[in-house]
């Protein structure tokens, strides 16, 4: 009760101090900062919160590496199953629960306790799973794997939130970074796990493999994880809950069947979503308890957290999802080529990360978030100007040092936000943040995949299906030399200008950076200097 009290009056004061919006002061004092964090860590130390912060790792990696697992086997589960058509939606249907759930969970987390969140969320993604692997035809598999987004909108959020809760600011940006790393390491290993369990066993293991991890990590949080009784009763905001899916949803089907669709059913979804997102923002303004806390995003280092957070996810889809069109359509390599560059620009993430956290603890979010920006820009300017001739190595070069700009900007901004917060808004603020991240993956997806499709189109109006051609070896080697030459080159131009895209956005992250506060990092605003010694007074 003495660490609930101490909770208790932490988010009285600050929520005073914030204009009762539960935010800490812009430039408190590093030790008052500090002191505040440790009555709030202090039901945790040594070797429990290592355990802790381990359970909460694998829970991260068990959803993150979802999606690279599945993606690799997605063709021997398509045969198997038929329904080839409704292929896209297996990943459409996770993302889709995942993105709409993740603002809901980050406010029940806030209202009920850590804990119960996350059992719900990590045993609806381990039904979801077994469910998964237990399919008999695709529509069956794509419910089941919105049943385990539905999960995984709780386990990413929930797991960076305990993190925050048992860490100080300034530990927290060590390991945040740690937890960050995760995905680079998901990432890395996916494909390969994947690719093994298929070839060695069924693709059916690939749902299963997760089960051992995500139980372990229950049964850990369940035994080393004390938490107060607490329960905040709240009204739940239907109204907004219903335009976050009507939002989303349009967003996801956009993003997802975009190359699918005619030219006026696409606008047409992405009209309805950005409607419903305006009327969600309105909202927000108004309703009482809104599913969307967008009053936390009066405080300036949210606010920009949030901007950033967008900005780099909308980087990520325009790298991952389109180098591997540049390695195969244009330079002619192999898939497995592909995935090599972009294995390294996920190691260099781990790395970046990692950095970073400890970087921004000598420095300030301001230059940890500058150094991520600048390296973004300078390696997406660098892909921009490739063309059809360059070594792969170049490609894997500019590849990684976008992931080392992406490593530390991700790392900067969940520290940074999580730090503006006080116990009883933290799960929310996080939680609108990875919201904000992940709509802007999908607004990189959509833009990038657009600016794609018009500058094919612009050059070759003619010709369908051009990076289909030069991606398939067969088709690619059957193409007579002077028009594959062609198509190589017009579908060079084109990614190039998706590259130059992501390069503006690197620099609008850049220019986010700077408006962070120049001195305010983990633990608070620095102390300025005293003179040494009283000045006289000039009359």
């Amino acid at each position: 009760m003495t660490v609930a009290r101490a909770r208790g009056a932490e988010s009285a004061q600050a929520g005073r101090r914030g204009h009762g919006l539960g935010v800490m002061p812009e430039g408190g004092d590093r030790s008052v900062t500090e002191s505040a964090s440790r009555a709030e860590t202090g039901l945790l130390a040594g070797r429990t919160r290592r355990l802790v912060l381990a359970a909460c790792m694998m829970a991260t990696f068990t959803a993150a590496v979802e999606s690279t697992i599945v993606a690799t086997a997605m063709p021997s589960i398509a045969a198997d199953l038929g329904g080839f058509r409704l292929f896209p939606w297996v990943f459409s249907g996770y993302l889709f629960t995942q993105a709409v759930s993740i603002p809901l969970y980050g406010r029940l987390a806030d209202a009920y306790g850590r804990k119960p969140l996350f059992y719900l969320g990590t045993g609806l993604f381990m039904l979801g799973s077994g469910l998964s692997g237990l399919a008999g035809g695709m529509a069956a598999l794509v419910g089941f794997r919105a049943l385990q987004g539905l999960g995984a909108g709780a386990v990413q959020p929930i797991a960076y939130t305990i993190v925050g809760d048992i860490y100080t600011p300034t530990e927290r940006a060590r390991i945040q970074g740690l937890v960050s790393a995760v995905f680079g390491v998901a990432a890395i290993v996916g494909p390969s796990l994947g690719a093994f369990l298929v070839e060695h066993g069924s693709w059916r293991l690939i749902f299963w493999v997760n089960l051992p991890v995500a139980g372990a990590a229950i049964a850990m949080i369940a035994a080393f994880l004390p938490e107060p009784r607490t329960r905040r009763p709240r009204r739940t905001d239907w109204p907004g809950a219903g335009l976050l899916v009507v939002g989303v949803g349009a967003l996801v089907f956009a993003t997802g069947q975009g190359g699918r669709l005619d030219p006026v059913a696409l606008g047409e979804a992405l009209l309805i979503s950005l409607a419903a997102l305006a009327m969600l923002a309105l909202r927000g303004r108004r309703a009482a308890d809104p599913v969307l806390p967008l009053d936390l995003c009066r405080d300036r280092v949210i606010l920009l957290g949030c901007l950033g957070g967008f900005a780099t996810g909308m980087v990520i889809m325009a790298v991952t999802a389109f180098v591997p069109t540049f390695v195969q359509a244009v330079l002619g390599y192999s898939a497995g080529r592909a995935g090599t560059v972009l294995g390294a620009m996920m190691v260099v993430w781990v790395l970046g990360s990692t950095i970073a956290g400890r970087a921004m603890v000598r420095t300030s979010y301001r230059a940890t978030a500058l150094a991520g920006g600048a390296a973004m820009l300078a390696g997406c300017t660098w892909l921009a100007g490739l063309g059809d001739g360059t070594p792969l190595l170049a490609v894997a070069a500019a590849t990684a040092l976008i992931g080392w700009g992406l490593g530390f900007c991700n790392t900067t901004w969940l520290v940074a936000v999580q730090a503006r917060v006080v116990h009883a808004r933290r799960a929310s603020a996080t939680s609108a943040l990875m919201f904000m991240r992940f709509l802007g993956q999908s607004m990189g997806a959509a833009a990038s995949g657009a600016v794609l499709a018009f500058g094919l189109h612009h050059e070759a109006p003619g010709e369908r299906h051009v990076v289909a051609r030069l991606v398939d070896p067969l088709r690619r080697a059957a193409l007579p030399a002077p028009l594959r030459t062609h198509l190589v080159h017009l579908t060079g131009t084109a990614l190039s200008e998706v590259y130059l895209l992501a390069a503006v956005i690197g620099l609008a992250a850049l220019a986010i950076g700077g408006t962070l506060p120049a001195a305010l990092g983990p633990g608070g605003e620095a102390p300025r200097r005293k003179p040494s010694r009283a000045q006289p007074r000039r009359t």
